[in-house]
């Protein structure tokens, strides 16, 4: 697989912004989300993901102390220069997606729109909060998707009806249609299908971890194989692990090192196993 990416190994192209580490299927990089995708050429990636902090105060480790703890201006101006440089290296076609809080989404959605073409508001149920003040109980996150254009890759996934955990009949009413769902039924635009991780047993680090399905039902709508994958907030590298697994290229960012080096050792083992079956 040709690897098209961005940061020099000996004297071309542009240096990456942090300690670089060079996976068989991409490259991982230990910096802040802006440099790093600064350091990208526009037009690269065919999917990017973005999950940056939500900026409510928790503590992400002490390499990111302050992140997530800065006014509301400071706040959106960094998420504002992450939109648009996130926008520009996007390649035509090319499919976004930002998870955040209802309050931000609301924020963000315009300064994507001023770039690329709005396709859904997802709402993804997560019932772990509390109502505050005057407030409704908040029971959603946001996933928002935008494309640059017409997609070059779209497909719509199909999922498995709610059935009841205890008789295993299909809790909605198809009214006699239940043989034309055999195969599953159409994704829509509202996942309350999924849980927060919340178990360490599931868990590959201490911090908040996305649940698999959302960079799954990503990488299912909008991955192309041999495309650019690009995450500038990776974590725990749920999404760089599925990205392989699909055949994407990727490039993954986050600012803790240890962070990073935990991606490229759930990679390395990914590439184990793989080969291991062959």
């Amino acid at each position: 697989m040709s690897r098209p990416l961005p940061f020099r190994r000996a004297g071309t192209g542009p240096s990456s912004p942090g300690p670089l580490f060079r996976l068989p299927g991409g490259d991982i990089v230990c910096a802040d989300a802006l440099r790093f995708l600064q350091a990208l050429p526009e037009g690269c990636a065919d999917v990017i993901l973005l999950d940056p902090p939500f900026n409510l105060g928790k503590s992400y480790g002490r390499a990111t102390r302050s992140a997530d703890r800065l006014g509301d201006d400071a706040y959106f101006a960094y998420m504002w220069q992450i939109l648009r440089r996130s926008a520009a290296v996007l390649r035509p076609g090319g499919s976004l997606f930002l998870y955040h809080v209802p309050r931000w989404a609301s924020r963000f959605a315009p300064v994507l729109a001023s770039d690329l073409m709005f396709r859904h508001w997802i709402a993804i149920s997560m019932k772990n909060g509390f109502a505050r003040g005057d407030s409704l109980y908040p029971a959603h996150y946001a996933l928002l998707y935008f494309t640059k254009g017409k997609p070059r890759s779209f497909r719509r996934p199909k999922i498995r009806p709610a059935e009841c955990p205890h008789c295993r009949r299909l809790v909605k009413d198809y009214g006699g249609y239940e043989r034309f769902i055999a195969n599953g039924i159409n994704l829509s635009d509202v996942w309350d299908d999924l849980s927060p991780v919340r178990h360490a047993k599931h868990k590959h680090r201490e911090e908040n971890e996305l649940p698999q399905e959302i960079p799954s039902r990503v990488l299912q709508i909008a991955s192309r194989p041999g495309g650019l994958f690009v995450d500038a907030f990776a974590g725990a590298g749920t999404s760089l692990v599925l990205a392989a697994k699909a055949g994407m290229i990727f490039l993954g960012c986050d600012r803790q090192l240890k962070h990073c080096r935990l991606m490229v050792h759930r990679i390395r083992q990914t590439i184990k196993r793989r080969e291991g079956k062959q």
